[in-house]
């Protein structure tokens, strides 16, 4: 089964094109946690500023150059590689060892501030990202220009390139293993190549709500989600929820796929249901594996979205996201983008 990456714009296809990532200082991630280290505890965080390395690697080196398990070192989320992106790690060290942290990771690696804590660092313990992004070799800036005032009211909350792998890698791998006919020993890719179909599958709901019109209309039965929050509720007839809804207060939801019934009720339910009938056996595979119904917004709001001209052809753009969601999704309303990274590795 070919599953197609194409999806929607919510703007209507962009006449802009760009250049991303011409050099690592073009694409820059910040991350923010949730809560500010505790000062204390056998488990040492360390702010660090990477420059074209992946996540993975860091955490290896530190490992390494701690003298300790790999599965004592901890970080929130996985940041890109062709980037220069500043992030938290944790390293397990015991209260009174000290190590001199400027003979650690080279021209490429920096870190920028050490604190103590009592807990390790776990995957997605994160509260988001800010961004700030240069574009270059912009075209049509007029209907650039035009976008950006609409980019600001929200972009649809797609799951980005990179969940999907190099040409749709990870689905094909996915769908493999819910044949059999792939066994994949390493549980970090094995959940890898799950998550990108129940991804696919999100995808799938916004780009067919955008088809037909359902963006942002409340459906009898819809599932909305608190701003800022994962609670969830099924839609009544309150006069106020569409003002709510177009002022951010609330979102429309989407499932991640799992076992259980569909959150969603009445014209929702049959809505999602039918949207997905054609994709009927990938979703039977996912609930076979356990997984559980969930929910994700459909609706992405950059915060504090800017958006500067640096020339007739070069954007510098600058906004934060929630966690778990992907700036090219913002991206890919403004223009349609070629990742020059591509062509350096």
């Amino acid at each position: 089964m070919n599953l197609n990456l194409a999806c929607n714009w919510l703007y209507g296809e962009p006449l802009s094109r760009a250049v991303l990532r011409t050099t690592p200082d073009d694409f820059q991630v910040f991350e923010r946690l949730p809560f500010e280290p505790d000062g204390e505890g056998e488990h040492l965080f360390l702010y660090i500023r990477k420059t074209g390395e992946n996540t993975d690697w860091v955490a290896r080196l530190l490992a390494n150059f701690c003298q300790v398990s790999p599965r004592d070192v901890g970080y929130a989320g996985k940041k890109d590689r062709h980037a220069v992106t500043e992030q938290w790690f944790s390293v397990r060290l015991p209260i009174g060892r000290t190590l001199d942290w400027s003979l650690f990771g080279g021209d490429t690696i920096e870190v920028l501030k050490t604190v103590r804590h009592s807990r390790k660092l776990r995957l997605g313990a994160l509260s988001g990202n800010r961004f700030v992004i240069r574009l270059r070799q912009v075209t049509a800036a007029d209907d650039f220009a035009a976008r950006i005032e609409q980019v600001r009211h929200g972009v649809p909350n797609y799951f980005g390139e990179q969940r999907f792998g190099i040409d749709g890698g990870n689905l094909i791998k996915g769908q493999a293993l819910l044949a059999g006919t792939l066994r994949e020993r390493q549980r970090h890719k094995k959940g890898l190549y799950i998550s990108a179909l129940r991804s696919w599958l999100f995808n799938q709901v916004i780009s067919a709500r955008i088809e037909q019109g359902y963006w942002s209309s409340i459906l009898p039965g819809d599932v909305l989600m608190l701003n800022g929050s994962q609670s969830c509720f099924v839609a009544t007839e309150e006069p106020d929820l569409p003002q709510r809804l177009a002022q951010g207060d609330i979102h429309l939801t989407g499932p991640m796929w799992g076992r259980g019934q569909l959150m969603t009720q009445a014209q929702a339910e049959q809505f999602e249901s039918t949207t997905l009938q054609p994709w009927h056996a990938l979703c039977e595979g996912l609930e076979g594996l356990g997984l559980n119904q969930e929910r994700r917004t459909l609706r992405l709001l950059p915060l504090g979205f800017k958006a500067e001209a640096e020339g007739e052809d070069q954007w510098r753009l600058e906004f934060e996201l929630p966690a778990g969601s992907f700036a090219t999704s913002v991206l890919r309303e403004l223009c349609q983008w070629h990742n020059a990274a591509n062509e350096q590795t």
